[in-house]
């Protein structure tokens, strides 16, 4: 009986004992997602941040074991998507937003139903790149084409995603930095209408992306008047609009990875964990090189800190050209 009794202890340990790294990697799972996460994206397929989305996705759902889908809600320079972003409750559903969406929008819209400053979960920068000043093919280069605006006077027009975009703000500033240039504004959706729109002899110019400028400009259909800044290994082909006369004007574009303020710790903790690793692989690094994109990951305190530092510039600019919105 004693023998028995002490098999039974024995075995009863050895069960208890076997059950404890099981528990520890129950413990230690993922325990988010549990289903498909959604990417929404505020401009239409092919746009810069739509390009961005879609080298993110793929990879990212190897890791997380779930369908990651990228949704594009384009409207109102991608405040209709980051509103959405913003009141989402599932969970599950996350934003690849602009610079403009949490920079300038509130300045902007005095009804904006999003507040950039406590609406979000900030994740993460995701790439940049800088702005080229693009003209049609027939323009003149560098200095002459500056001339030849200046001349024209308003009767020339310049494109951009929206009012209040950086391609907008950009080209307001850059007004200001060059005597008579006096193109007028004229939204469009995204960046590849502002492309149909300086093929089509709709507008004269435009600060736009160099995924989505170069290809046209190496098909000889556009002309690459300079970069907004310095030099870029993204596209060091193009020269700077310093060589045209144009002196500190620096702009880049950039987006970045946002959830709504509730996402829950454990999606914020395993994206935190796992898109900076997808960022950084050389795969990921190249494939954006080859769209016109810088891939750099941040912190979410980094992020933050960009945010707060790029908005404080926006709106002097905004507030020097009096630009309004209703």
């Amino acid at each position: 009986m004693m023998k028995r009794r002490k098999l039974n202890l024995l075995a009863l340990a050895a069960a208890m004992t076997a059950t404890v790294p099981l528990a520890h990697a129950q413990a230690s799972a993922p325990t988010w997602p549990t289903k498909t996460v959604r990417i929404l994206v505020g401009f239409p397929g092919g746009s810069t941040p739509d390009i961005v989305a879609r080298s993110l996705a793929e990879p990212l759902s190897k890791v997380l074991g779930q369908p990651v889908i990228v949704e594009n809600k384009a409207g109102a320079s991608g405040n209709i998507a980051a509103d959405q972003v913003a009141k989402a409750t599932d969970d599950h559903t996350i934003g690849i937003v602009i610079n403009g969406n949490l920079t300038s929008a509130k300045m902007l819209y005095p009804k904006l139903p999003y507040d950039p400053a406590t609406d979000f979960s900030y994740l993460s920068l995701l790439a940049t790149a800088p702005l080229v000043l693009v003209a049609p093919a027939n323009a003149p280069e560098g200095a002459a084409f500056f001339a030849a605006a200046a001349k024209a006077g308003d009767k020339w027009n310049y494109g951009s995603v929206g009012t209040g975009s950086v391609g907008h703000l950009g080209m307001e500033v850059l007004k200001s930095k060059s005597k008579g240039l006096l193109p007028m504004h004229i939204p469009f959706k995204g960046n590849p209408e502002v492309i149909t729109g300086l093929l089509g002899g709709e507008i004269q110019m435009g600060l736009v992306p160099p995924g989505i400028a170069m290809p046209q400009v190496k098909a000889g259909k556009l002309k690459a008047i300079g970069l907004a800044g310095g030099r870029s290994a993204v596209v060091p082909e193009v020269a700077p609009l310093a060589d045209a006369g144009v002196r500190d004007f620096n702009l880049e574009v950039w987006t970045a990875l946002v959830g709504p303020a509730k996402l829950s710790k454990a999606a914020q903790d395993r994206l935190n964990a796992e898109v900076p690793k997808i960022i950084r692989s050389e795969e990921t690094r190249q494939k954006l090189l080859g769209q016109g994109w810088q891939a750099l990951d941040t912190s979410p305190e980094g992020l933050r800190t960009r945010i707060k530092e790029e908005a404080a510039t926006m709106s002097s600019i905004i507030s020097a050209r009096g630009i309004k919105l209703e």
